[in-house]
């Protein structure tokens, strides 16, 4: 297993950030390779990505979920196994920081490679960039599910 961990300030309230990053059929707009989230329950996500040519499709479920704080995940079933968590952590009243830990299993020889030289966490900079551009260029957030699991 390999372990991504990276963060980000954005300059809108904790709810705001929160708010939006429950909104995971937005997440293609913002998370290069991402091609569609499906919101199948309150809990059970479908995912089609594609990473240099590679497509997969697989669910994950949310294991945690508690407003303005955190949502933690993990893959079911297929071939791919990661599970992470995001928090969210009020600076001021405008501004919060983003933390993304994910754990990951790489699927053979060129994820492998692709790990090790640092593939997965310049990705999840970049998505976490891409997600700071998404919520301050708005202001508002698209959506909110304010449900605990």
């Amino acid at each position: 297993m390999s372990q991504v961990e990276e963060s980000i300030t954005v300059n809108v309230p904790v709810r705001t950030a929160y708010d939006q990053w429950t909104q995971f059929e937005t997440f293609p707009q913002f998370m290069e390779g991402v091609e569609r989230i499906e919101q199948r329950t309150d809990t059970l996500t479908h995912w089609t990505t594609n990473v240099n040519g590679t497509e997969r499709s697989f669910d994950a479920e949310i294991t945690e979920q508690i407003p303005d704080e955190r949502v933690a995940w993990t893959t079911v079933g297929g071939d791919v196994k990661q599970a992470g968590v995001v928090t969210f952590h009020r600076i001021d009243d405008a501004t919060t920081k983003v933390m993304l830990q994910m754990d990951f299993d790489p699927d053979g020889f060129v994820e492998t490679v692709g790990d090790k030289l640092g593939f997965v966490k310049r990705q999840v900079t970049g998505d976490l960039e891409r997600f700071k551009s998404f919520i301050e260029s708005r202001g508002t957030e698209t959506g909110a599910w304010r449900g605990e699991v």
